[in-house]
């Protein structure tokens, strides 16, 4: 397989994902798993780049792109979030372990696979852009010793809360405030309305009971610099505690990063699924 394919996959609760294939099929499987608010266009570039040497699998998280909604909160929890991660490698790579690069919720979402004892023996190395796991976060943001780094984190965060609220997000979204808030190119309103309920399935219930997972998944941290909603100390020191296996590197760029320089993030997840961090 060379050139782009789609596919659907049904998820444990019976909903039907968008799933993209491109690079030689024989070759080790990379899933690029995208987040809020967009869809897995946003890896377009840095998976063309990938697909010379690897069998690149990406796809629209449930309530986005081409694929199904669940009809409930409920149905964007994180462990709904993970049996479809498990649903798309069992379909992609129903053989062999996968290696995984996330951004954003897609992060968030793809700790809780990682952490995951039944699954983690399915990926062989784990990159993560701007999207630390919430349990991780949650427990450095109580630690003593870096307040001001907490504070700041927690100032770049507002919106979190702000998703809490019944209304106001959607009434964001269709106004075109929020799309404004994040800028770039434009976004469905379908993507931007359903994701909200990401936030609003998960971020509380972590915040009371935060209960990180360890994992001895290779696992390497790209921080952007300049990201405007995730601090370079939380993505880098949050894990450190849980990953066995660790690196973590700043790099130029902001937010979006993995749109804007497709052939950096590219780079970078090759070298790690190369080099010895990767088993």
């Amino acid at each position: 397989m060379t050139e782009l394919s789609r596919r659907l996959v049904e998820t444990t609760d019976g909903l039907r994902l968008a799933v993209y294939e491109q690079g030689p099929a024989d070759a080790e499987t990379v899933v690029l798993v995208h987040g809020y608010p967009d869809n897995h266009s946003v890896w377009d570039g840095a998976a063309a780049a990938l697909a010379a040497r690897f069998h690149v699998v990406a796809y629209d998280v449930r309530g986005t792109g081409e694929s199904e909604a669940p009809d409930s909160t409920a149905g964007y929890r994180l462990a709904q979030l993970s049996d479809d991660f498990r649903s798309v490698i069992d379909a992609v790579s129903p053989d062999a372990p996968v290696h995984v690069a996330a951004h954003d919720w897609g992060s968030i979402q793809t700790w809780e696979s990682v952490t995951s004892p039944s699954l983690s023996s399915r990926i062989s190395s784990y990159t993560s852009i701007s999207g630390p796991d919430l349990g991780m976060a949650t427990t450095w943001l109580r630690e003593r010793g870096h307040a001001r780094s907490s504070l700041r984190q927690l100032a770049h965060s507002w919106y979190v809360f702000a998703f809490q609220l019944p209304l106001l997000p959607e009434a964001m979204v269709r106004s075109g405030v929020l799309s404004r808030f994040v800028g770039g190119r434009p976004r469905p309103e379908r993507d931007q309305v359903n994701g909200v309920e990401l936030y609003r399935a998960n971020f509380l219930g972590k915040l009371v009971r935060p209960e990180p997972r360890s994992t001895d998944v290779p696992v390497q941290v790209l921080a952007p610099r300049d990201d405007a909603y995730v601090t370079v100390p939380l993505q880098t020191e949050a894990p450190k505690a849980y990953a066995s296996s660790l690196v973590t590197k700043a790099i130029d760029g902001g937010h979006w990063v993995v749109e804007k320089s497709p052939d950096l993030v590219a780079d970078e997840i090759a070298a790690f699924i190369e080099g010895a961090g990767a088993r």
